[in-house]
């Protein structure tokens, strides 16, 4: 194979990588230059050898699993080929976009995009049901020279670029077809640290989602950081049935690559359907070591409820010692019901950790300490309306729980601002702003954007107390949207002011689901619809308040409702927790007339529009 002799003194180098070799005595995490994601693909080969790598439990045509494997020698061979046909038809910088289905297909293809010196768009093969139409959007956002997919997903993959409005149809290729014997073209490239190594594309609906430019210091600084705020091995085994394409089940096929060890993926579906796999899958896992994974807050519910080992079963889950729940909004309840679930089992008390990230911080941000459990504190609600975290006993019928994402991950600063720049004082609900080496560049093509969210400068800080403390003077924040608290040095989220709906992991942008609702019956009046999620015994739940059309004084709200919910579960895939059919004019609106979804979910939640009870609750 083709090989830069100045990579063989770099694989040396780092032959005997630790953590301590990125992290300076005052606790700085520094990645030198010259370090990328695929740095340590070669060293990895050299150590591992036919050991595995990534491994992936398919049940489609088993029930137990069939295993596809991929040592360290055939992850190199395969990234090093299907990296030198890039290098034939690409131009350094180029994107290429990952459509291949879950698999270690999907890792040799996303991994040799970003060793060929291209840019990688992590997306899916075109097998999501209702999701093709943003495939499209995002294909037509990034505009990709190639598109890496499988040979079973080839004809799918053609027909979605046939539908995307571009001169130049960028060329798809099966990485499955190409033969090993390509990698001996592979020329290694030139790789910075500083170089944009993917796109992480946000959740998007009605608009195109934007991708976060990660480059390859923000991947190996937040493995770091996740690695440090854990108290985690470099070799820490993992399963993970989350996506490839979301930004939390991306970070955990970085962990191979950048600390060595391997990593046991499969389908979300797979879990889906017999969630009992996943946790199996942790017990085999933790006889080896500490096991770590991580899954939006629906998973433990899930797992609970219907993945308890059949009878007779052993099943040991004393080494699993961090599960992250985060993605969408975490509930004490599902944290117990899990926890209390697999107790019998040896899981620790402290094993799930409530966290804090996002995309355009590469993922994580913040989480609980490792000796600590998921703990929740209980606020006013007619106080957190005001912009006031006020605890409240649980019993008081004003209560609101949320629970405690612990404190910022090392070298991530977190702080809390009035939106304009000020740092607030702990109690105070403002918006979350953030800095840190995890930060994405900004939004690719969105120049504006980037501006307006990665951009921005604080104007003031508290005093003794600042959470900005060690952050020059003229250092950017990233401005989140989202919004939130400290109290007692830890951080609470408190809700979205980008008014993002997340139900079961999934994003949902409330103006997509108000049009549905408008055109699911003649009798709602068009654009006079509110989406939004209140918290549930559940988890996140969704909520729509919808006014009258004139005329329809007369129709039945059962039937109106019955229309609402079909359109919603058939065209959204969620269910609507409670529907309310008000009167013409109820909804507020801006002064500039603009639907107040924040004001109305307010009012909801105070009883305002009891009297229009949904009769199908």
């Amino acid at each position: 194979m083709g090989r830069d002799p100045s990579a063989d003194g770099a694989a040396r180098a780092v032959s005997d990588v630790r953590v301590e070799d990125y992290v300076r005595t005052d606790g700085t995490i520094v990645i030198p230059d010259g370090i990328t994601l695929t740095s340590f693909l070669d060293r990895n080969r050299e150590i591992f050898g036919d050991r595995p790598s990534y491994r992936f439990l398919d049940y489609s045509h088993d029930p137990d699993g069939q295993v596809v494997e991929l040592s360290w020698n055939g992850l190199w061979s395969r990234v090093c080929a299907v990296g030198a046909r890039l290098q034939q038809i690409t131009q350094p910088g180029d994107r290429v976009a990952i459509l291949t289905p879950q698999g270690v297909d999907y890792v040799a293809a996303f991994f040799a995009a970003i060793h060929a010196g291209t840019v990688a768009v992590p997306l899916f093969a075109p097998s999501l049901a209702g999701q093709n139409e943003r495939l499209s959007a995002v294909l037509g956002d990034a505009k990709p020279t190639v598109v890496l997919t499988t040979s079973g997903a080839a004809e799918s993959v053609r027909k979605v670029l046939k539908t995307i409005a571009t001169a130049d149809r960028p060329r798809v290729i099966a990485v499955d077809a190409l033969p090993d014997s390509v990698a001996e073209m592979f020329v290694a490239p030139t790789l910075n640290t500083d170089d944009v190594a993917y796109l992480q594309y946000t959740s998007g609906s009605t608009r195109t989602p934007a991708g976060v430019e990660i480059t390859h210091r923000n991947v190996c600084t937040n493995v770091l950081q996740m690695i440090l705020a854990g108290d985690l091995d470099l070799g820490v085994r993992s399963v993970s049935w989350l996506p490839l394409y979301h930004d939390m089940g991306l970070i955990m096929i970085m962990f191979p690559a950048l600390c060595g060890s391997h990593i046991t993926l499969m389908d979300p579906m797979a879990f889906v359907r017999r969630p009992y796999r996943w946790i199996k899958q942790l017990g085999i896992e933790s006889a080896h070591g500490r096991t770590f994974a991580a899954a939006p807050n629906f998973a433990y519910e899930l797992a609970a409820e219907r993945g308890l080992p059949p009878a007779g079963e052993a099943l040991d889950l004393t080494n699993v010692v961090t599960l992250l729940n985060g993605s969408e909004p975490v509930t004490m309840a599902s944290n117990e019901k899990f926890t209390t679930a697999f107790a019998p089992y040896g899981l620790p008390a402290t094993a799930i950790k409530p966290s804090y990230g996002m995309a355009e911080a590469t993922l994580s941000v913040a989480s609980i300490a490792p000796s600590a459990a998921a703990r929740a504190v209980h606020l006013d609600r007619e106080q957190l309306s005001a912009g006031r975290a006020v605890r409240v006993d649980a019993a008081d019928p004003a209560a609101v729980e949320h629970v405690s994402c612990g404190t910022a991950i090392p070298n991530q600063w977190v702080v809390v601002t009035d939106g304009d720049g000020n740092e607030v004082a702990e109690g105070t609900i403002g918006e979350i702003w953030l800095h840190g080496n995890n930060i994405g560049n900004g939004y690719f093509g969105r120049t504006d954007e980037t501006n307006r969210v990665f951009c921005n400068k604080l104007q003031t800080r508290l005093g003794d107390d600042s959470h900005a403390t060690g952050v020059p003077d003229n250092a950017y924040w990233l401005a989140t949207g989202d919004l939130g608290t400290y109290l007692g040095g830890e951080l609470y989220l408190t809700g979205r002011s980008k008014d993002l709906i997340i139900l079961d992991g999934a994003n949902h942008y409330p103006t997509d689901i108000e049009t549905t609702v408008s055109r699911s019956s003649r009798a709602v009046r068009s654009g006079y619809v509110a989406a939004f999620s209140v918290p549930g015994e559940r988890g996140e739940q969704l909520v729509i308040v919808a006014e009258r059309a004139a005329g329809a004084g007369r129709v039945e709200p059962g039937a109106v409702a019955d229309a609402v919910r079909a359109a919603v579960s058939r065209l959204h895939q969620v269910r609507v927790a409670d529907f309310r059919f008000v009167a013409a004019g109820v909804i507020p609106r801006t002064t500039s007339g603009k639907l107040a979804r924040s004001a109305c979910r307010s009012e909801y939640l105070a009883g305002a529009y009891d009297r229009y009870a949904d009769p199908a609750r």
